[in-house]
């Protein structure tokens, strides 16, 4: 990943290990690996043929150990799928001293009988369409689990957009654009106007927002100014299914954009980072962050204030978010609107937080995700205290 976040060549990685699983083709470790190195190449459906090849051959892998004597032991249920299906748990744990083991499991890859000793159970499975069966198995799975389950199946299941907007709809000082799942004659009658936005949206006009089902990350995510916008999409998305949401206007007085990823561990938030726009659809990557010296200067005093400003601010909200969605690690994409009130997104539990980005030029970010990584530690050590 961090090769592939500093733009090196994969190639000679991926060639290598697949001529060791070649080799040896009972070699799981160098099936997978090479699976996420072609995922990482952009080939993706190659490298999830080869993910299910490794995941035929054995479905439980050990993460690289601590340097140090482990001061825990985790187990982590993960599913297949790519790098948006389960909690990137290895950035998680880059800094700590707990060793895991990561079990995977689907419909079509039963739960084995034996799995390591632990002293915590975390589930990293992501909310999708294709992990529903998933997570309730899991769920009936470990309703009697003997030790600690941290991030449980039941409440992952409600991340998906129209269902977090259930549980957080009605939260003082929060605003989530109501969204909703439509079929594809259900957008195609509003793009002709057999349908107006209010039938489906009440209250609501264009522009909306856009997206199809189980998108992540801002692909094929469009604002529609009106119905002719949107039959235009809808020409070009093959989809079945899509989300609608009213769109909300969240520039600041400047006209640029902020988008803040934080996450909460045990109820407390981290800032993870903070991107500013001229665009509507913020995404670190694209926001320029790396071209200009203002906008990381108006990060670094983000990330620095973020205590005592933008988390102060915003408690009872993060509080009743927390409270509602019952996760005790969980990602929100989220902004303020000029109003002053905390716009969400998207909350999630298999959002990329990491410190890959290069400390010459972001020398504030290190420390702050070090925070983070010691945060997550530290709610797997209490998740492990009897009584806990």
């Amino acid at each position: 990943m961090r090769c592939a976040f500093y733009h090196d060549d994969l190639r000679p990685i991926g060639d290598m290990l697949l001529a060791r699983a070649q080799a040896n083709p009972d070699d799981a470790n160098a099936w997978l690996d090479a699976s996420f190195v072609l995922q990482l190449l952009g080939q993706r459906d190659a490298g999830l043929d080869i993910q299910r090849h490794a995941l035929a051959t054995r479905t439980l892998y050990a993460l690289p150990a601590p340097a140090r004597t482990p001061t825990l032991n985790l187990l982590v249920l993960m599913g297949p799928g790519d790098f948006m299906a389960n909690t990137p748990i290895e950035f998680l744990l880059q800094t700590t001293d707990i060793a895991a083991n990561v079990q995977y499991v689907s419909p079509e890859l039963p739960f084995p009988e034996q799995v390591p000793d632990h002293d915590v159970l975390f589930v990293a499975i992501a909310q999708s369409d294709a992990n529903v069966v998933l997570l309730r198995d899991v769920a009936q799975m470990v309703a009697g689990w003997p030790r600690p389950v941290v991030n449980r199946p039941e409440h992952i299941a409600h991340l998906s957009r129209d269902g977090a907007h259930a549980k957080l709809d009605g939260t003082t000082g929060i605003v989530m654009p109501r969204t909703v799942r439509v079929a594809r004659a259900t957008a195609e009658q509003l793009a002709q106007g057999a349908l107006d936005a209010p039938a489906l949206l009440p209250g609501e006009a264009f522009p909306l927002i856009v997206r199809p089902l189980d998108s992540h990350a801002g692909t094929d995510l469009q604002k529609v100014e009106d119905a002719a916008a949107l039959r235009t999409y809808l020409a070009a998305q093959p989809s079945g299914e899509f989300y609608l949401a009213p769109f909300v206007d969240y520039s600041g007085a400047d006209g640029q954009f902020r988008k803040y990823r934080i996450v909460l561990i045990d109820g407390k938030p981290f800032i993870c980072h903070l991107a500013i726009s001229s665009h509507w659809m913020v995404h670190y990557l694209n926001a320029g962050m790396d071209d200009s010296a203002v906008k990381r200067a108006e990060e670094a005093a983000g990330m620095a204030g973020f205590d005592d400003g933008f988390a102060r601010r915003h408690a009872a909200a993060l509080a009743e978010i927390d409270a509602r969605i019952g996760l005790p690690y969980l990602g929100i994409d989220c902004a303020e609107t000029r109003d002053g009130r905390l716009l969400i997104f998207e909350v999630d539990n298999a959002m990329v937080v990491h410190a890959m980005d290069d400390p010459g030029k972001y020398p504030y970010k290190g420390p702050a995700m070090d925070k983070v990584f010691r945060a997550f530690e530290a709610m797997l050590h209490r998740a492990a205290q009897p009584g806990a």
